[in-house]
């Protein structure tokens, strides 16, 4: 079984950050346009073009592919701040573990992941807030031949990136959601959870599962 859960705002404020070239910290938001300039970080997007030429979302890929850490970047499960995303890990493993970052796309759990302020959620404020339409290179870590469950954590805001993503991941496919409404969604078998929780239902659903009280 893999495990897809989405990611969270609140993120440990000694994360490390991406950096340009004279040292200033990258902060990256999902329209720079939006706020003022600071002394104390750049703001970015994940496809904007660093000094040397390449977007800041190929600079992490080759940072993640070298054998130190002198930024010293968490690995995503670690980056955010809720204790669900480590204990995900610790029943099913990093390697059955993965995020849905707004920022970043599909992440598996231990990907070095720079401190970020984007996502999809309606009400938040608007220079953190990705718009569908807006020009993203989303990473897919997922290897699409396997055949385990797909287990899927998180808010409608966020259905949309998980469906793209992983549409054709050959295992099936199963969603937990919690609106009024039952998502549309090709190909995936739907579970209503039920909860009187209507922000971030999807952490007290993924501890009944680590828990064993949802039976999959």
């Amino acid at each position: 079984m893999k495990i897809v859960i989405q990611c969270a705002a609140a993120k440990y404020s000694y994360a490390g950050r991406m950096k340009n070239k004279d040292g200033k910290n990258i902060l990256f938001i999902a329209n720079p346009d939006l706020v003022e300039p600071q002394d104390n970080y750049i703001y970015q997007k994940p496809e904007d073009l660093a000094e040397d030429g390449l977007s800041w979302r190929k600079k992490l890929l080759q940072y993640n592919e070298q054998d130190s850490n002198p930024l010293n970047l968490l690995p995503a499960y670690k980056l955010y701040m809720n204790d669900t995303y480590k204990k995900l890990v610790d029943k099913y493993g990093k390697c059955n573990v993965f995020i849905l970052s707004a920022g970043w796309g599909l992440i598996n759990a231990e990907f070095l992941t720079p401190s970020y302020d984007i996502t999809f959620s309606s009400s938040a404020d608007k220079y953190k807030k990705r718009k569908k339409s807006d020009n993203y290179h989303d990473f897919c870590f997922l290897p699409s031949d396997m055949d385990d469950d797909l287990i899927f954590l998180g808010g409608k805001d966020y259905l949309a990136l998980f469906d793209k993503l992983t549409e054709r991941y050959r295992g099936k496919r199963i969603v937990f959601y919690n609106s009024k409404y039952r998502p549309t969604l090709d190909r995936c078998e739907l579970i209503y959870y039920k909860s009187t929780t209507r922000t971030n239902w999807h952490y007290e659903c993924a501890k009944k599962i680590i828990n064993g009280d949802i039976a999959l």
